[in-house]
């Protein structure tokens, strides 16, 4: 899921090289924190947060095939 979900947004964004994906295991789910450069942001959020939801809902039907739980949780960072 770690894989797919920076496999996508690396292929948004403008600056690759500054996309992370922080995994980490709770006993219900799995978070996944993803951080991106800040001019970045907008287009990995997308218009009314379309295409976070995408990437939400892509991430969610991978876990499902495995019978796990994941949530993908955007990171702001202060560097704007």
């Amino acid at each position: 899921m770690k894989d797919l979900v920076e496999y996508v947004v690396k292929s948004l964004v403008e600056s690759p090289d500054e996309v992370t994906v922080d995994e980490s295991d709770d006993s219900a789910e799995t978070v996944l924190e993803l951080t991106v450069a800040g001019p970045d942001m907008g287009r990995v959020i997308g218009k009314s947060g379309r295409v976070i939801n995408a990437i939400r809902t892509l991430a969610q039907v991978a876990a499902a095939k495995q019978g796990k739980r994941v949530s993908v949780e955007l990171v702001e960072t202060g560097d704007r």
